[in-house]
């Protein structure tokens, strides 16, 4: 159950950064209280995942859900640059995500 609730705030993360992206600075509104509820629920859920795994697997496969996951969505609905040397890095981050849950 950590685990999937680790996730869960890992996808959290990834709204709060396009969020925060959104909010121009805390200039509109709406992306400012979207950053503010995903930023609360994140570190929320965070914290419960952290009441039964380790701070450095879970730190670190919720911070590589949320860079994973902002980049892919950066490029898909942002118009971030598409490369096969970002892709290929997102594709490592998201090996080691899978290999710390494997191993841990």
């Amino acid at each position: 159950m950590a685990w999937i609730v680790l996730v869960l705030a890992g996808v959290f993360e990834v709204v709060m950064a396009l969020s925060l992206k959104l909010s121009n600075g805390f200039g509109h509104l709406w992306w400012t209280l979207s950053f503010l509820v995903t930023a609360v629920l994140s570190f929320g859920l965070l914290s419960y995942a952290l009441k039964t795994l380790e701070v450095g697997t879970a730190y670190a496969v919720w911070t590589g859900v949320g860079a994973a996951g902002t980049a892919v969505l950066g490029m898909i609905a942002m118009g971030d640059e598409v490369s096969p040397a970002r892709v290929i890095s997102i594709a490592l981050i998201l090996a080691g995500v899978i290999g710390l849950r494997v191993l841990a």
